[in-house]
């Protein structure tokens, strides 16, 4: 196919490519029995979650359970993973707390539906797999950081006092400490420890029991039967789902991009680590990237629209979705449909849950998220890493994750760039591997050197290496062999023009020796090339180069003085070969 209607026919081709199909279901009659128990034994885990995340961002408990509802229900069918769960997550509160108590809850849904046009944008430029490129220490050091936010933020909660003044978190917990000092409740910080310690117990009894949703459970019947008067959920709407337009002049979208862009970027990396989480779980096919961003910015678009929040894929409700035998797709849309049933039928006992009992679910959530051993490795591996890691902790708790992951990112780039650049390699070679070991005397009584250059040669290497080869004295003529130069860029290049110029304004002559095709045209293109005697000073076998360079040197006077550099003064007839 030719002509115009091809490229239309590749992009409406790629288009389909993201839509659901009819290979998500593969083996649902086999497994629908499991993936329906599946999806029930996640809903029973998600429902805490739900609620308790909803109340941190400031929307309330009924904007969390919408947003498990819808966000889960339509990311499962257009998302690239038959296993994911999505929803409210810890990671996604650390970025909306910020914006609710700066521009109010209507925000929300601005910011949502901007950053789902953002990701399915991303889906349809196939930027899935740009993301796979953050390194390990930037992706757990993120984590870390998130996790600390995500437990300082319960403090006023597990304390008994309102949430102080402020935008930053740790600032915001330690204010509450020093008022819970004068006014907090003891029976809020008694219903976090009963909730804390019942979720570490209860997996020691059996691992498959609901722990979070019995602790819960435990702390409203203490509160109940106690009298104690603890702030709680209290009475959801009695319509979870409220659909919701956004209401924004256009004059003020701007001010609504960086949060934006910040829930796009957290959205894309917390899901399509957690589906690469499931493929490493299940054996099952993997996870589609570019398909995963495209259902995951059809549920933010959606979520905010029904009077829910920004969701991303959640790796510990993904976890427990595996664990539990799900096969299809089917499983997370089961889990939705679950929370549908909570909101119509228990919408009373839920009104009921002690804040407090939420703080303590989150706090364990929050422990649970650092990967300890993966903390360890990469304290202990090498210097670089470990100061990435830590810099990107300490800058999620201190500014916010964008800015923590582009200090990371830039950060762990400089430290990959120094470490190539000093694995290149500039050895002094006067006896060639190539040669007989008698050669050694002879070359070096010719004043003639031969460099051999290792590895890459690039922006981070090119002034060591200038540095290296202007040091050299008493000879005539330098020999750079460069065949096993595996990296070149135009800064290379340019640095190897400039030292060749250096040399031959030195009375040094210099010969190439079997640059590669690929390096010999961007050596010609930034003019490095032009900067040789002659053409003639390129060769392709070592054995060539050193002749030349010997009758060079029998026929060149060795007096600095007897020949002025290129370009300075009155030309003299010095033989170049």
């Amino acid at each position: 196919m030719s002509g115009p209607a091809a490229p239309s026919s590749a992009r409406w081709r790629s288009v389909v490519s993201l839509l659901p199909q009819r290979a998500d279901y593969d083996g649902l009659a086999r497994s629908w029995r499991g993936d329906v128990v599946a999806g029930l034994t996640v809903g029973v885990v998600a429902l805490p979650l739900a609620l308790a995340f909803g109340v941190t961002t400031g929307l309330g408990a009924a904007a969390g359970l919408a947003t498990a509802i819808v966000a889960g229900l339509v990311a499962a069918v257009f998302g690239g993973s038959n296993l994911q769960v999505s929803g409210p997550t810890g990671a996604m509160t650390v970025v909306l707390v910020p914006l609710v108590a700066r521009f109010g809850a209507g925000a929300v849904a601005v910011v949502g539906v901007l950053a789902g046009v953002l990701v399915v944008a991303a889906a349809l430029f196939r930027l899935g797999r740009v993301l796979a490129y953050i390194p390990w220490p930037v992706i757990e050091g993120f984590t870390l950081g998130i996790a600390v936010i995500i437990f300082l933020q319960q403090v006023p909660a597990a304390l008994g006092v309102a949430r102080p003044e402020g935008d930053n978190t740790a600032v915001v917990a330690v204010r509450a400490v020093v008022e819970s000092l004068g006014g907090g409740s003891a029976r809020a910080v008694a219903l976090t420890v009963l909730v804390v310690g019942t979720m570490m117990a209860i997996p020691r009894l059996h691992r498959s029991l609901p722990a979070s949703l019995l602790a819960v459970a435990v702390a409203a019947v203490v509160a109940a039967a106690g009298g104690w008067d603890v702030a709680t959920i209290g009475a959801l709407p009695s319509s979870v789902l409220q659909p919701t337009i956004p209401t924004v002049r256009f004059g003020e979208l701007s001010q609504y991009f960086g949060a934006a862009f910040a829930v796009a970027a957290l959205v894309s990396i917390e899901s399509l680590l957690s589906a690469r989480v499931a493929d490493g779980m299940a054996d099952s096919p993997r996870h589609n990237p570019d398909r995963e961003l495209f259902g995951q910015g059809l549920a933010n678009i959606a979520a905010p629209l029904l009077g829910g929040m920004p969701a991303t894929g959640a790796i510990a409700r993904t976890a427990v979705n595996v664990r539990a035998g799900a096969r299809t797709r089917v499983a997370a849309v089961v889990h939705s449909l679950s929370l549908i049933v909570v909101v119509v039928g228990a919408s009373g006992l839920v009104a009921r849950i002690p804040l407090a009992a939420l703080a303590g679910v989150l706090m364990v959530t929050a422990v649970r998220m650092v990967e300890t051993h993966n903390v360890r490795a990469i304290l202990r591996s090498t210097r670089s890493d470990a100061l990435v890691l830590v810099l990107t902790a300490v800058a999620t708790v201190a500014f916010d994750l964008i800015v923590a992951v582009e200090i990371g990112v830039s950060v762990a780039a400089v430290l990959a760039l120094r470490n190539v650049a000093r694995t290149t390699a500039f050895t002094e070679t006067p006896v060639p591997h190539e040669l007989d070991g008698g050669e050694e005397q002879h070359l070096l009584r010719d004043h003639i050197v031969a460099y051999r250059i290792d590895g890459a040669l690039f922006f981070g290497a090119a002034q060591r290496f200038l540095t290296d080869l202007a040091q050299v004295a008493d000879v005539r003529v330098v020999i750079l062999r460069l065949p096993d130069l595996q990296v070149l860029d135009a800064t290379g290049a340019q640095a190897l023009g400039e030292i060749v110029a250096d040399l031959e304004r030195r009375h040094i002559t210099v010969l190439l020796k079997g640059p590669r095709p690929e390096h010999e045209r961007l050596l010609r293109a930034v003019g490095a090339l032009d900067q040789l005697a002659s053409e003639r000073h390129i060769f392709t076998d070592l054995a060539d180069a050193i002749a030349h360079a010997r009758v060079h040197v029998a026929r060149t006077p060795h007096d600095p003085a007897w020949a002025a550099p290129p370009g300075h003064g009155a030309a003299v007839p010095v033989d170049r070969h």
